[in-house]
C-alpha cells in the first residue's frame, strides 16, 4: 500500500473494529472507537517490529481494489488482525482467496501455523474459516447478568 492508501486504511480498520469490539466489550460506540485507535495504534506503533506486519491490498485480476488483509509475521505463531472484503466485492470468492494468499506467505517466510480470532455475530467469516481448516482453540463465553 501507498501511504496515502495505508492511512485511509487505517482510519476504515479502525472504524471497522470498533463496531465489532463494542457491543462485543459493552462499549458506546465512542469508547469503542477510542479503544479501537489505542489498541492498533500500539501495533501499528512497534517499530522494532514494523517489518513483520503484512499490509495488502488485494486486488482482482483487473487490478480492482477489492478488499485487504493485515497479518503480523511474528514467531512463534502469526497472526491475522484483519481481513475485509470491500462490500461491493461481496460473494465472488475473494475472501477466500486473499486468507490462502495470507496463508502461502506465512508458509513461505516458514511458519507452520497461522491464528485468528473473529467474532461469534460475524458467521459469514466463521463459515470462511472453518472452510479453510481453521479450528476453535479458545472461546471465550458472556452472561448479561
Amino acid at each position: 500500500m501507498t501511504d496515502e492508501e495505508l492511512a485511509g486504511w487505517r482510519e476504515y480498520t479502525e472504524v471497522g473494529y470498533a463496531d465489532a469490539i463494542g457491543p462485543a466489550r459493552g462499549l458506546t460506540p465512542e469508547q469503542a472507537l477510542k479503544q479501537s485507535r489505542k489498541e492498533i495504534g500500539e501495533l501499528l506503533a512497534e517499530r522494532e517490529t514494523a517489518s513483520e506486519h503484512l499490509i495488502w491490498s488485494a486486488c482482482s485480476p483487473d487490478g480492482t481494489v477489492v478488499g485487504n488483509l493485515w497479518i503480523r509475521a511474528r514467531k512463534p505463531v502469526p497472526f491475522v488482525f484483519n481481513i475485509e472484503v470491500n462490500e461491493d466485492q461481496r460473494g465472488h470468492g475473494y475472501g477466500r482467496a486473499i486468507m490462502l494468499a495470507g496463508q502461502e506467505e506465512c508458509r513461505r517466510l516458514g511458519f507452520d501455523r497461522l491464528d485468528l480470532n473473529v467474532f461469534y455475530n460475524n458467521q459469514t467469516a466463521v463459515n470462511l474459516y472453518t472452510s479453510l481448516g481453521y479450528v476453535v482453540i479458545s472461546q471465550q463465553m458472556r452472561k448479561e447478568l
